[in-house]
């Protein structure tokens, strides 16, 4: 009995209560939880304020090819945490919008080498400045000296996420 929400019940008596607007205590503590939360906030707050239209991952994709420019695709794609399916779909919608140029390997026709057209590269740069101003208001609830530090401790528990989910866990027995 005690996972169920109470039993109080609307004006009328008929109905159960709307559940309050807290989460329940356990899902606090969650990690899952709260990263999902983050992520749902943070994809609300890219639409809004960055770009409607670019994705995330093509501005991740869009990023690294002007690091990295000739670069294969699949090298890339572990640069830019998407899997080689993701990687391709990115790429194929990056270089229908005229942002990036895809090119056979003089070396090897089945890899795919990536380099910013001109228009990628203006598109870049205005999404890059609105993404950091966007960075700035979301680390405005942690002290300017600690931002560093937040940001390499998301990246840490994303890199052990993604080991994690390739494992199987410990206590597994199935």
């Amino acid at each position: 009995m005690g996972d169920t929400l109470p039993s109080s019940t609307s004006s009328r008596g008929s109905r159960p209560a709307t559940p309050p607007a807290a989460p329940p205590p356990d899902l606090v503590t969650a990690p899952g939880y709260g990263s999902r939360r983050m992520y749902q906030a943070y994809l609300a707050a890219w639409n809004r304020h960055v770009d409607g239209v670019l994705t995330g991952p093509q501005f991740a994709v869009l990023s690294a090819v002007r690091a990295y420019p000739d670069s294969d695709q699949s090298s890339l794609a572990g640069a830019v945490a998407l899997d080689t399916s993701t990687m391709a779909d990115v790429c194929r919608r990056l270089e229908r919008r005229g942002l990036i140029s895809r090119t056979e390997s003089p070396y090897d026709a089945r890899r795919k080498l990536l380099s910013l057209t001109d228009d990628g590269a203006a598109a870049l740069a205005e999404v890059t400045r609105r993404t950091r101003r966007l960075d700035e208001e979301l680390l405005t609830a942690v002290p300017e000296e600690r931002r560093r530090e937040i940001a390499v401790l998301l990246n840490t528990l994303g890199a052990h996420w993604e080991a994690v989910a390739e494992r199987p866990l410990l206590d597994d027995r199935s």
